[in-house]
């Protein structure tokens, strides 16, 4: 029943926290709000006289249509220079080649050869620049939210006014070929469509090629009014390779031959647009907002002059969603409802025999239409929301109301008004203007008090951690008014405020049950803290951990608050990491625990070394410190430099094989990957041999033997075929593509069996029985003389003592016929590391291939990091028999040092941009299809694998936490097989060889089972206190500095981050305890059924057990047994 209500306490302190977490996300990223409302031509979009010829043409709407047709070319991740020409830089500088540079040539000769017939804009995206929120910006010309960035690959119906809307709504026939986000986006709109699967990053040309078998066809049948091709292999390209491969120079080429087939192929009613969604950064990833990522190219043409002017020799910048108004007035459409773009008014003016002041009119006359249009979506939309600024408000609206009055004055005298046009076009801008940079400021929807709220919930549920892991060493803890108590509470809250809600009218929000559930639960616990604390006690009370710890983690605890440090965290954590284990040294130095081996005490009569005896001299953990530092200093060469500091360069091992060039070289490291999987096995393997936990014929023992060198052999295969899939020959590339899906599924299938034999039968125990007495006899050692001191006492009594014993069992069997059963018992003494450590090898091999091939090496690296980790924290941990059992504060926060660590050196950051994407097609290289949880789950796998599995085995940040309990009394049989011959007194000496107690290790924890579930749920409780101090300090600083300039770039992915970190934590640790939990339960039950074998015996028969711990032997007597089987209690 003990663990049961350890396992519901850690899930109830989960709860409180993601309830929190829920609470402040909630009040946080907010949508805006989206309007449903429409535009018609029957309504126009404000008062007064529409322009001439706008209600005298068939068709025409707000504006007589320019073109008849538009035929609409997406290229994904067009970045704007990839339309420049080779010879474009800087003046003074030499020319630089690069790959991209000059490949589309075609835009450049349409723009010398006819001037007047096309444009190149650099287009400037809103961020997220993640493709789903980039076209409902190309359709509807409203900005994207932040938190929509989270649907890019769940894309949802819009529900908003947008072009596709306008079209078909007037009868226009829309074909689609393409990017299959479109078909959730826009489901039922085209009249004809070829859809492609687009998640595939690695595919660089089934979608093009697909579009443009179909392209061409569909242009010459006429059966259209608006062609839309989305292009996706200059995006896929910048994915797998990056823009400086020479694979974007073939498929830049490649877009510049459609381009030019498609002016080609133009009518004179035809426009032809070129645009890309976003740009990329230099690793060809994009979703931030960065220069590079905002920045693509918009090209316009048509057979026919549009343009008055000649293009100026810098391409005018232009917003994204400017292309929105523009394409919907020359369309003859109605500006969609919600757009605040800003029409481009160079393509309305009047280019054949027109003077200039009628262009100027026909100019006013598009931003006028688009300045009532965004008007009116500002009154609607202020009417119903109040997060627009209300002074700006107003402001712009006076300033359009002259604007509009100016306009109408004019219509009535258009004659020599020319500079007075200029003037009304001038202030129409700056309204349009204005309005979008007022949105783009106040449409962060933020509400402070479920802010406020989230975050008081994540304090009180640290504080509540902290407090109970101090009540669960005191004798009074009882473990099932922890959680039964509190959860009525809680369930009382909520019943009651579904209730209020109900009978309010109000709607039932599941965030706020929660929290109020969440709140209802910490009452009782907080008044009882309240209630039993004295007024006279100190404050240092309340916090337990030593200085150094509470200094280090109040200074991760202010480093939330800056954007500097964020940005720099993955070279401050190594520091802080380093500074803490050279702390864990000189304190076991303090304390005693470190001293020169002629100094190390050996306890007499072979009674039990004192808890905190020293296990480690000062040489062995200067060595382990040293050795820390090296690991930390290797794995910090794998790092990937933030955006933000354009000085740094990222390693260049992060990149997959498959990206090098020589094959010399890449063979060589192939090579070095392959020995980092062989050296994790063999270290694994060893570990277990070490420990005797190989010799069961147990299930889980046999795969680890046979199973885990299938896994390694598996992965190596997948490396091989990943990193030479593209020089495979071609009569061969279908037999490398299948094995490349069969390979990574049937690793994840053996790691998958092997868990599960591993809950079938954890206590993989080698169990001998023989016959007759056992081997081992005490023998007289001969003493001649009569004893001249104390310890020849101490040296002769005990051994007749035990000779006499012996000689009257002899007897005593003797009259026997049959001799006593004799059971050896083999791995008791490390039954509990070795289920963990079997867990986590096989949860890093499938972890291990979502990653490319050159972090195996760090994985490696880690390993031992958190080897030599566990042994210098295992020599500063007291073993206390009978109890209690602790952690202290420094292994927990250096636990959690290490996993944020790792999070950076397998070349993540906590940033949208980094995430890596390719996992998702690891045994699926042809996609998922319309599934969308098994891509999130793969790339959730690999980006947040460190919150799991951070250091390979045998430790993990979450799932491998009980190591810090259980490491200690592994090392207990170190120390003592240290001591077995200590220097001095020769009788002592062999008196100590004879009656030395056999270390227990792990199976002391069986002692005491109360304090032992009280050890789990205490490390459990220190380390859900560390990990929610870093997202109560993200949460207060994405509160604080909610209107910072860099919230949405660094301190709300930040939070994100570390939200979704701490909810993987939380469940791995939830896992892992179980997984303990599970072992001990196992060990129970063969206790048991060794007891009722045992029973089974005649009752002449009197057995004896032998448990075999790494190779030492504990005998029990059966009366023992007997008694504990009657009392229904095993403690062995």
């Amino acid at each position: 029943m003990q663990k049961i209500s350890v396992l519901l306490s850690l899930a109830w302190v989960g709860f409180l926290f993601y309830a929190g977490i829920a609470l402040f996300t909630s009040g946080f990223l907010l949508t805006r709000l989206e309007l449903t409302n429409r535009s018609s031509c029957q309504e126009p979009p404000g008062p007064g006289s529409l322009p001439r010829g706008s209600r005298r043409e068939p068709g025409a709407c707000w504006m007589a249509s320019r073109f008849s047709r538009v035929v609409l070319v997406l290229i994904d991740a067009l970045r704007f220079d990839f339309a420049q020409p080779q010879n474009s830089h800087a003046s003074g500088e030499p020319p630089v080649f690069l790959p991209f540079l000059g490949k589309l040539g075609t835009l450049q000769r349409i723009l010398e050869i006819q001037p007047h017939h096309a444009r190149l804009y650099q287009s400037k995206a809103d961020p997220p620049t993640t493709t789903m929120q980039r076209l409902k910006a190309l359709t509807t010309g409203s900005l994207p939210t932040f938190v929509d960035a989270g649907s890019n690959f769940a894309s949802y119906a819009i529900v908003e006014d947008n072009l596709i809307k306008q079209l078909t709504s007037t009868g226009r026939r829309v074909v689609f070929m393409g990017d299959d986000t479109w078909k959730d986006l826009f489901p039922g709109a085209f009249s004809q469509a070829f859809f492609f699967p687009s998640f595939n990053v690695r595919d660089l040309h089934t979608v093009d090629n697909g579009i443009l078998e179909h392209l061409y066809p569909t242009m010459d049948s006429g059966e259209w009014d608006v062609l839309i091709a989305h292009f996706l292999g200059v995006d896929h390209c910048g994915h797998k390779h990056g823009p400086h491969h020479p694979e974007m120079a073939k498929k830049l080429s490649q877009m510049d031959q459609v381009i030019q087939r498609l002016v080609e192929h133009l009518e004179n009613d035809t426009l032809l647009v070129v645009i890309g969604d976003h740009g990329m950064t230099m690793s060809g990833d994009h979703g931030g907002d960065s220069e590079l990522e905002i920045s693509a190219a918009l090209f316009l043409y048509s057979p026919t002059a549009i343009f008055p002017s000649t293009p100026p020799e810098e391409p005018e910048v232009v917003p994204q969603v400017s292309l929105v108004p523009t394409l919907a007035l020359l369309l003859g459409l109605p500006i969609p409802f919600g757009n605040i773009g800003e029409v481009m008014a160079e393509l309305f003016s009047e280019v054949e025999g027109s003077q200039p002041h009628y262009s100027a009119v026909a100019q006013a006359s598009a931003l006028h239409l688009n300045a009532q249009q965004v008007s009116r979506f500002l009154h609607t939309y202020s009417a119903v929301a109040q997060d627009l600024q209300v002074k700006e408000l107003h402001r712009l609206q006076n300033l359009f109301s002259k604007a509009s009055a100016d306009y109408q004055r004019l219509l009535q005298s258009p004659q020599g008004a020319e500079a007075a046009l200029q003037t009304v076009i001038t202030e129409l801008q700056q309204f349009l203007r204005g309005v979008r940079a007022m949105c783009i400021e106040s449409w962060a929807r933020f509400s402070l008090v479920r802010m406020a709220g989230g975050t008081a919930l994540l304090a009180a549920a640290c504080f509540l951690c902290l407090l109970v892991s101090q009540w669960t060493t005191s004798p009074g803890f009882y473990f099932r008014p922890l959680f039964l108590i509190p959860m009525a509470w809680g369930l009382a809250g909520a019943v009651a405020c579904a209730g209020f809600l109900t009978a309010t009218g109000l709607k039932l929000d599941p965030v706020v049950l929660g929290a109020v559930a969440a709140v209802g639960t910490l009452l009782p616990l907080l008044w009882k803290a309240w209630a039993g604390w004295e007024s006279n006690r100190p404050l240092a009370a309340l916090l337990p951990m030593p200085g150094p710890v509470l200094f280090l983690l109040l200074i991760r605890f202010a480093a939330f608050f800056s954007d500097s440090f964020v940005v720099a965290e993955a070279r401050a954590t190594p520091f802080l990491l380093g500074s803490l284990i050279l702390l864990l040294v000189a304190q076991l130095h303090w304390e005693g625990k470190l001293l020169p081996p002629k100094l190390l005490t050996i306890p007499r009569l072979g009674f039990s070394a004192p808890p905190d005896s020293p296990r480690h001299n000062g040489i062995h953990a200067l060595g382990l410190g040293v050795g820390l530092l090296l690991c930390i200093r290797l794995a910090g060469l794998f790092h990937r430099c933030p955006e933000e500091t354009p000085a740094c360069c990222s390693s260049p091992w992060l990149s997959p094989l498959a990206s090098m060039v020589g094959g010399r070289t890449k063979n060589l490291w192939y090579g070095a990957c392959v020995g980092a999987l062989i050296a994790l096995l063999a270290a694994v393997r060893l570990w277990l041999h070490h420990y005797s936990n190989l010799k069961s014929p147990e299930p889980p023992v046999l795969f680890i033997r046979w199973g885990l060198p299938l896994m390694v052999l598996g992965t190596a295969a997948y490396w091989a075929l990943a990193s030479g899939a593209d020089e495979a020959p071609p009569r061969l590339r279908a037999l490398v593509a299948g094995a490349s899906v069969v390979l990574p599924r049937a690793v994840a299938g053996l790691a998958a069996s092997g868990l599960v034999l591993l809950l079938w039968r954890p206590v993989t125990v080698l169990v001998k029985a023989a016959t007759g007495a056992p081997r081992s006899r005490t023998v007289l050692t001969p003493f001649s003389g009569p004893p001249t001191s104390q310890a020849d006492l101490d040296y002769v009594v005990p051994q007749i003592y035990r000779h006499m014993q012996e000689e009257f069992r002899d007897r005593l069997e003797r009259t026997k016929l049959q001799g006593p059963l004799t059971v050896a018992a083999y791995q008791l003494g490390s039954v509990y590391s070795a289920a963990m450590v079997t867990a986590l090898t096989l949860l890093a091999f499938p972890l291990l291939l979502l990653h490319t091939e050159r972090i195996s090496l760090v994985f490696l690296l880690l390993f031992l990091q958190s080897f030599l980790l566990l042994h210098l924290l295992a020599a500063g941990i007291p073993i206390t028999t009978p109890g209690p059992f602790t952690v202290p504060w420094q292994a927990v926060s250096a636990w959690a040092l290490m996993a944020t660590q790792t999070f950076y050196s397998t070349g993540h950051q906590p940033v949208f941009p980094a995430i890596h994407w390719h996992a998702a097609f690891v045994g699926f290289p042809e996609g998922h299809g319309s599934s969308t949880w098994l891509p999130a789950l793969l790339v959730g796998a690999n980006t947040f694998a460190s919150h799991l599995l951070f250091a390979a085995p045998p430790s993990s940040e979450a799932v491998g936490c009980p190591l810090l309990l259980l490491w200690p009394f592994l090392c207990e049989s170190q120390g003592l097989r240290k001591r077995r011959h200590p220097p001095g007194n020769e009788a002592e000496a062999r008196v100590m060889h004879e009656e030395e107690e056999e270390p227990l290790m792990e199976m002391r924890l069986r002692d005491a089972p109360r304090y032992f579930n009280a050890a789990l749920l205490q490390l459990s409780l220190k380390y859900l206190f560390v990990l929610g101090i870093q997202i109560l300090a993200c949460a207060l600083a994405a509160c604080i500095l909610r209107r910072h300039l860099m919230v949405w770039k660094v301190f709300a992915p930040k939070f994100i981050f570390e939200a979704v970190g701490f909810i993987v934590s939380s469940v791995g640790l939830f896992l892992g305890i179980a997984l303990v939990m599970r072992v001990d339960g196992a060990v129970s039950s063969w206790f048991r059924r060794l007891v009722l074998a045992q029973q089974r015996e005649p009752p002449s028969v009197k057995p004896k057990v032998i448990c075999s711990s790494a190779n030492h032997y504990f005998l029990f007597s059966w009366s023992i047994y007997k008694i504990l089987s009657e009392k229904d209690t095993l403690q062995y």
